[in-house]
This record gives structure tokens, C-alpha cells and sequence, in this order.
């Protein structure tokens, strides 16, 4: 599709000497201090991963719904929340009733109005498993939602959940038209889910692009945003690319205005070059490994606690990022989450006399001291799959391989098995017998991730969310009083001490804060990262001259 690049092109005619040096150079010929903007566009934006759908439970599907769907509530930058769709709301004493005023006159880009009964379905809809990631997130806090009136909302819980509004301000929880859901097919709601967002999905090229389109009569901007009114471009081309160095270099040579996820041996030319970099490490769970506790080697904890001191994280991690990818410890949470704990983060250094005891005491041995070590006939061989190209890049897969190389030091035979996105999540590699270590993140704006990454599995209410098989109800109670505590420093300790609980087992062990970045031409202006997970926001974008 042709792109419309009046700034650039009105830029370029003006100052052709500049862009030859430029070009000479690298970097590209910045716009003049008093540049002017440029009504209308369209913005040429590189993405690496593509989707199975627009709207879902996926924080790539959160990224795209971000411009298409609002949500009730926003988060700002001082991580407070602010209004949205809800122009104001409240909470019973008791904390299990929360009351949701909307905005009046809002109507979805099919011509329905947003009424209190629609988003009442909505949070029906995404319970019955419309959303998989809105669901484990208000599963066993949600009761019912009822429609006071068209404009008031009351969503009624079974305890208390205090970090609900925070919660709701994810990309997961985009509010939808109640006509659209209810008369168009699961295949079209996929591909452009009707909401009262700032754009609309024109067309979806599988395998190339999304195009989005402005809604020109959009009027439900949040609190937070940063002008009023529609769009400010016509367009957002979002395009699908996903070979970092290919990403990159189509922002150098002009072919794109921004990118996202900027490589981090790229990082520093980047950042030289003229371009806006923007860089976000996301709440939540970090990039980490997660031990099966239920099969395998990984059932003694003196094997897991070995494992965790046979790594040098930290110089991995900051040799592989380049300084821009930030080490991480805490198998728990990530340390922009509230409730933090920095003693987990600190658990286990490397300390090869250490794990080599473990393990000999674990009675794993090996001939000479060398070697993978074995037992009753058996070698210790870990399997570590992991999400190629989806939920680990290619900084984080350079990053696996340093743990596969350091984990030789101490016996670990770690096979590192890349799983193709489609494979990934249909299923593969997902019980305890198929590995014995996962790799992943979550996106959160609180610590409550703890309880979707470690509410008990067992039987009857099989957990696919905790990697590690357990079931264990000293955790799953520290974890469940944090989530109901209504002082924010009585929920912060309980959290912390739930991570100190995951460390002290070493249930889990951290690799590195999950980053979201994006580079920006110097042409293109007012495009920010959204404060609950860090995708981009082009509502506020425009070109300059």
C-alpha cells in the first residue's frame, strides 16, 4: 500500500543538502526547531509478531485492540489510574461492590450506543472465555455485573480484589460492541473487533500488514491523553517485520517512521542516529525460568537451588543487552511492579562450589569432575522449550544460550528446544513430562500476577498458568491475602513475601526485565508508550515539516 509521506517529502525538497549529508552519515536530517505540523498521513510502523487476532488475550493483541477498543479506566504516567469510558467510580466499605459512572453519548463505530448493559456483557463475555487472560485475572474475585442504568455500572465480586480499577486499565479488558459480538462471527470479531476507539481496522493482509483507520468521530479519549479529539493522522499502516535487523534498518532508511522492539546491538546507532527512543520495562512477571516441580530432576529443590547458582545472570544478561536490557533476579515479579522484593532478586549469585555440593549431595555424579552427571543410570538432561520469535526474541533466545553454555560448568545438560509460534500456542511442550523448565513473561501493572502464575493446579481446577505443577497452599494463601488487602503497604509485604517464598525454593528464578521499545523518525511526533504495558499509542501522533 502507497504511503502518504507529505511530511517527509515537503522536509527532503527543503533541505536536500542536509538529507545528503545525512545520508552520508546515517542518521537522518532532523526537522527544523520551528517545524509545523502536518494535518492528516499516514503513519508507516514496523511491529515484530503478528497476532492470530486483533483482540485476545495476548499482550501482541493488547498492542493492536489498545488503538481500536477503550477501556473503562487508564493508567498515567504516575501509574494512578485516571478515566476513560468511566468517567468516575467507587467502592462499597466492604470492598466487594464497585459502582462504574460512563460517559455519555459514547457509541461504538457500528452506529451502537455504549451503554452500561453493553460493558455488563462484556465482562460476561470475557468470563464465559471470550478473553483467556481477562478471565484468569478476575476468576474466582468476579460475581456478576447488572446495569443499574444506561450510564451506571455495578460489577459485584465475591472478595475483595482493591486493584481492580488497575487491573481493568490492560489492553485485555478493550470494552466491544454487545450487536457485534452477539450477530457477527467469531472470525470477524477477531479481525476487526468493533469498538469506540481511535481507529477502526480497514484491512488485514495475513502475513504483511494491518491497516487502521482514524475515527473521525471519536470522542472517548482518556484522561491521560494527550490531545482531544480525534486522530491526528489518517492512517497507521502496521506492518509485520519480523527480522530485527531488517526492522531496524527500514527506520534508517525511511521506509517506516517507528518500530518496535529496537535490538540491543542496534540500540546505541539508534540512539545516535536522531531518532525518539522509548523505552518501557513492563510490570508484572520478568523474563524467567520457572522449574518443574512435579517430574524430573527438578523435584529436589537441592537441584533447583543448584541450577540457579551453576548462572552467572547478571553477566549474561548485561553482556547480551548491551546495557540496555536490565538483569533480573526475581523469579516473581519485575522490579517496576509494586511489591517489589529486592532480597529475592538477590537470592542466588553464582557460586559454582555451591551447586556442585547440591548436586553431589542430591547424589548426581560425574566422572573427573567433568561432564554431564548422571544417576541411577540416567544423565541430567533438561529440556528448556521456549517461544521462538514470540515470547523470547532474538535477545532473549542469545540469552538461553548463555544459560545452556554456563549450566555445562556444573553437569546440566540443558537441550534448548525453539517452538514456532503457531505450535507454541496450541499447546506444545505444556505438561510436566514434555520439559523440565519454562521460559516467559507476564504483563501485570500489579504483583496480583502472582496468583495466576501460582494459584495451586490440581485436577479438578487444572492451572495451566503455573509452569511449575504445584500445588502448594502455604503460597497460594500468602498470595490471596495480598491480593484482598486494602492497605497498600500491608498488600506490598504480603506480595514481597510471597516472592521471598518462591526464591527461598527456588521455584523460580529471574533472567531479565521484559522491555517494550520503540524508535521514532525525528518527522513524526507525539507517539508515547500507554503506561499499563507499554504499546505504542498513535491516537496523539502527527507528522511535522
Amino acid at each position: 500500500m502507497p504511503k502518504k509521506r507529505t511530511a517527509l517529502a515537503l522536509a527532503a525538497a527543503s533541505a536536500a543538502t542536509m538529507m545528503a549529508l545525512a545520508a552520508c552519515s546515517g542518521a537522518p536530517a532532523g526537522p527544523a526547531a520551528d517545524a509545523q505540523p502536518v494535518a492528516d498521513g499516514t503513519i508507516e510502523y514496523g511491529h515484530q509478531q503478528e497476532p492470530a487476532c486483533v483482540f485476545g488475550g495476548w499482550i501482541e493483541q493488547a498492542y493492536l485492540s489498545y488503538q481500536v477498543l477503550d477501556n473503562l479506566v487508564s493508567l498515567d504516567e504516575d501509574h494512578e489510574v485516571v478515566p476513560w469510558l468511566a468517567e468516575s467510580w467507587s467502592v462499597s466499605d466492604d470492598q466487594l461492590t464497585w459502582t462504574f459512572t460512563l460517559k455519555d453519548g459514547v457509541t461504538f463505530t457500528d452506529g451502537s450506543p455504549l451503554t452500561a448493559g453493553v460493558v455488563a456483557y462484556n465482562f460476561d463475555h470475557w468470563l464465559a472465555g471470550g478473553n483467556s487472560t481477562a478471565q484468569v485475572w478476575l476468576d474466582g474475585y468476579y460475581a456478576s455485573s447488572r446495569a443499574v442504568d444506561d450510564r451506571t455500572l455495578e460489577v459485584s465480586l465475591s472478595r475483595p480484589y482493591p486493584r481492580l480499577a488497575d487491573t481493568l486499565t490492560q489492553g485485555y479488558f478493550g470494552i466491544q460492541s454487545q450487536q457485534a459480538l452477539e450477530t457477527r462471527s467469531e472470525e470477524e470479531n477477531c479481525a476487526s473487533p468493533i469498538g469506540t476507539g481511535a481507529f477502526i481496522v480497514e484491512e488485514w493482509n495475513r502475513g504483511e500488514n494491518i491497516v487502521l483507520a482514524r475515527n473521525d468521530h471519536y470522542t472517548s479519549w482518556p484522561a491521560n491523553a494527550k490531545h482531544e479529539g480525534p486522530a491526528r493522522v489518517e492512517k497507521v499502516n502496521w506492518r509485520f517485520l519480523p527480522d530485527p535487523t531488517t526492522r531496524t534498518a527500514s527506520l534508517k532508511s525511511g521506509e517506516t517512521d517507528a518500530v518496535y522492539d529496537v535490538p540491543a546491538i542496534e540500540w546505541a546507532t539508534v540512539d545516535g542516529g536522531g531518532y525518539e527512543l522509548h523505552k518501557y520495562v513492563t510490570p508484572g512477571r520478568p523474563q524467567q525460568l520457572t522449574f518443574d516441580t512435579v517430574d524430573g530432576p527438578f523435584v529436589d529443590e537441592r537441584v533447583r537451588k543448584a541450577f540457579a547458582y551453576s548462572l552467572d545472570r547478571r553477566s549474561l544478561v548485561e553482556t547480551i543487552g548491551r546495557g540496555v536490557i536490565p538483569y533480573e533476579g526475581n523469579g516473581g515479579v519485575s522490579r517496576t511492579t509494586p511489591g517489589y522484593s529486592t532480597d529475592a532478586a538477590e537470592a542466588y549469585d553464582l557460586d559454582l562450589d555451591e551447586a556442585n555440593r547440591l548436586l553431589d549431595e542430591a547424589g548426581w555424579t560425574r566422572s573427573g569432575g567433568e561432564g554431564v552427571r548422571t544417576k541411577d543410570g540416567e544423565q541430567l538432561t533438561v529440556v528448556l522449550p521456549y517461544g521462538a520469535g514470540s515470547i523470547i526474541n532474538s535477545d532473549g533466545a542469545s540469552i538461553l544460550q548463555g544459560v545452556q553454555e554456563q549450566a555445562k560448568a556444573s553437569g546440566f545438560d540443558v537441550q534448548l528446544v525453539p517452538v514456532p509460534q503457531s505450535a507454541f500456542f496450541s499447546g506444545a511442550y505444556s505438561t510436566p513430562e514434555e520439559k523440565d523448565i519454562s521460559a516467559g513473561y507476564w504483563t501485570s501493572v500489579t504483583a496480583g500476577i502472582l496468583h495466576i502464575n501460582w494459584r495451586p493446579t490440581t485436577p479438578e481446577a487444572p492451572n495451566y498458568n503455573n509452569d511449575a505443577f504445584n500445588a502448594d497452599p502455604v503460597l497460594e494463601n500468602i498470595i490471596l491475602r495480598a491480593n484482598s488487602a486494602v492497605d497498600p503497604q500491608e498488600q506490598n509485604a504480603l506480595y514481597g513475601e510471597a516472592q521471598d517464598y518462591i526464591a527461598e525454593h527456588a521455584l523460580a528464578i529471574g533472567l531479565y526485565d521484559r522491555l517494550s521499545t520503540l524508535a521514532v523518525s525525528p518527522f513524526l511526533k507525539g507517539v508515547w508508550q500507554e503506561n499499563a504495558q507499554g504499546g505504542p499509542v498513535f491516537h496523539d501522533a502527527y507528522f511535522v515539516e
